[in-house]
C-alpha cells in the first residue's frame, strides 16, 4: 500500500456521496485486512471466504466488516455493491497451492488454479478503481494443463498473459513485482508476487525497501535498517526438550508430546546444522539462559539455530537457518522449522552439566562437547547422559569431520580419533 491509495480513505462526514468500498476476497484470518487497515486507516467493508472457521477468525479481528461465507464463484459483485456505491480497492489472495513449486510434481486441480479469473469477473461487473493481487511467484507462469493435469511448461505463462490482457481491455494499467517481506521489516524471507491494476489514471507507486542484509552498502550507509531476525520473535522462555530424553521423560518434565526417536534424515539435518551454525560458524548466535529457577543465578551460554524439515529432496543437504537471519516461509502444513539449541557440557566429574560455568579448555576428548537439544531427536550425535550411561551412539559416517570441539577457539580442533561423535 502507498499514499497513492489514500483515495480510499473514509470520506468526510459532511460529504453526501457514499464512501469507496474495500473488499477482501479470499479473506483468511485477516492478515491482508490488517495490512489494509494499517495503510488506509480502516479495514475492509466486505470479506469473502467459503470457510466458516476462517471467517470466524476474521470477524474476531475485524468485527465491523460484513462477512460472506460463500464460494467466491457464487458471489455476484453487483449484489455486494449497492447502487451508487463504488469499490475503491478490491484485494485478492487466491489459493496458491496449485501454482506453488511446493506442490512438487503432483497433479494439480484446474478449478483451483483458475481462481484468479474471479479478479476479471469483479473488474467486468463493478469496475473497482484499484485491484491488488498477492500470490506465489510461480503465478507468473500460469499456463494450460496437460492431459495428466500437470502444467504444460511448453506454454508457460500463456494463461497469465491472457488474464492480464483481459484487464487491459477493461481499461486497467497493470504492474507487478516480486517483493520479499524481510526487505520491508518482517522477520521472514517470504517472497511473493504483488500485482496492482488501476483505472483511475493515477500512477502505481511501489514502496522502497526499508531493510537490507546486514553488511550491505545500504545498511552500512545508514539508509536501510538490517533485516529483522528469527531471534527477535522466538520466545526463549519456552521449554526446549533434550534430544536424548524419551517421549515419556519429555512429557514428565515439560508436559509436551514429542516423537522419539525421529527418522534418520531428520537427525542428519540437525547434525548438519550443528556443524554449520555452531561448530564451524565464525560467529555463532549465543544467548544466556537461566537454569535452576528460584533465583539460583545459574546461567549457561547456548548456541541456537533453526532446523528445517520440509521440502523433500531439496532438503537432503539443507542445514536450516541461522537464528540471526529471517525465518523462511511458513506454510499451511506447519512451519517445519524447529529451534535447535546446543550447549557445552563437561563429560567428566559432573552430574549437572548445563548449569556449570565453562571449564578450562583442555585437549582431552572428554573435556567439552557440543550437546544439541530441541523438540527433535538426533541419533547421529554421541553423548553421555547425566547418569554417565551412554545415551545415543552412531557409526561415524564422516570420521574426518568431528562434531565436537574444544571449548576454546584458540585450541586446535581435535582429530577424529579424539572425538566421540560424528556429523552425519
Amino acid at each position: 500500500m502507498n499514499a497513492e491509495l489514500s483515495l480510499i480513505a473514509p470520506a468526510p462526514i459532511h460529504r453526501a456521496t457514499p464512501r469507496l468500498l474495500i473488499v477482501d476476497s479470499f479473506a483468511g484470518g485477516g492478515g491482508a485486512s490488517t495490512g489494509i487497515e494499517m495503510a488506509l486507516g480502516r479495514g475492509p467493508d466486505v470479506a469473502i471466504n467459503h470457510d466458516p472457521a476462517a471467517l470466524a477468525m476474521h470477524e474476531a479481528n475485524h468485527p465491523e466488516t460484513r462477512h460472506l461465507v460463500s464460494s467466491v464463484y457464487s458471489v455476484d459483485p453487483r449484489d455486494v455493491v449497492a447502487p451508487g456505491q463504488e469499490v475503491g480497492l478490491a484485494w485478492f489472495s487466491p489459493d496458491c497451492k496449485h501454482h506453488s513449486r511446493a506442490k512438487g510434481g503432483k497433479p494439480v486441480e484446474k478449478n483451483i488454479r483458475d481462481l484468479a479469473w474471479v479478479v476479471v469477473h469483479w473488474a467486468e461487473r463493478v469496475r473497482p478503481r484499484v485491484i491488488a493481487l498477492e500470490n506465489v511467484a510461480e503465478f507468473l507462469g500460469w499456463c494450460p494443463l496437460t492431459p495428466e493435469n500437470r502444467p504444460d511448461l511448453t506454454r508457460k505463462g500463456e494463461t497469465f498473459r491472457i488474464w492480464v490482457a483481459r484487464l487491459h481491455r477493461l481499461g486497467y494499467r497493470v504492474e507487478w513485482r516480486l517483493l520479499r517481506a524481510c526487505d520491508y521489516g518482517a522477520p521472514t524471507i517470504r517472497r511473493r508476487l504483488f500485482l496492482i491494476a488501476r483505472r483511475d489514471g493515477k500512477p502505481i507507486v511501489w514502496p522502497d525497501p526499508t531493510h537490507a542484509a546486514p553488511g550491505s552498502p545500504e545498511v552500512i550507509a545508514g539508509t536501510s535498517k538490517p533485516w529483522r531476525t528469527a531471534a527477535e520473535i522466538i520466545d526463549w522462555s519456552l521449554p526446549c526438550p533434550s534430544i536424548f530424553d524419551t517421549s515419556a521423560q519429555i512429557m514428565e518434565k515439560h508436559g509436551l508430546r514429542a516423537l522419539r526417536p525421529l527418522r534418520d534424515a531428520t537427525c542428519r539435518r540437525i547434525a548438519r546444522g550443528v556443524m554449520r551454525y555452531v561448530i564451524d560458524a565464525a560467529e555463532p548466535f549465543l544467548i544466556s539462559v537461566a537454569h535452576g529457577g528460584g533465583g539460583s543465578g545459574k546461567h549457561a551460554l547456548v548456541a541456537a539455530f533453526l532446523a528445517q524439515h520440509n521440502g523433500g529432496a531439496r532438503m537432503k543437504s539443507n542445514a536450516g537457518r541461522a537464528a540471526v537471519a529471517p525465518v523462511s516461509t511458513l506454510t499451511a502444513s506447519r512451519s517445519q522449522q524447529q529451534l535447535v539449541v546446543a550447549h557445552l557440557v563437561t563429560m567428566r566429574n559432573s552430574t549437572n552439566h548445563s548449569t556449570k560455568p565453562m571449564n578450562r579448555s583442555t585437549r582431552s576428548p572428554q573435556a567439552a562437547h557440543i550437546f544439541s537439544k530441541s523438540p527433535l531427536c538426533c541419533k547421529n550425535i554421541t553423548a553421555r547422559a547425566p547418569d554417565r550411561t551412554p545415551a545415543i551412539r552412531c557409526t561415524p559416517c564422516r570420521p574426518a569431520t568431528p562434531s565436537v570441539w574444544s571449548q576454546s577457539r584458540s585450541t586446535a580442533r581435535p582429530t577424529p580419533s579424539q572425538t566421540s561423535a560424528c556429523a552425519c
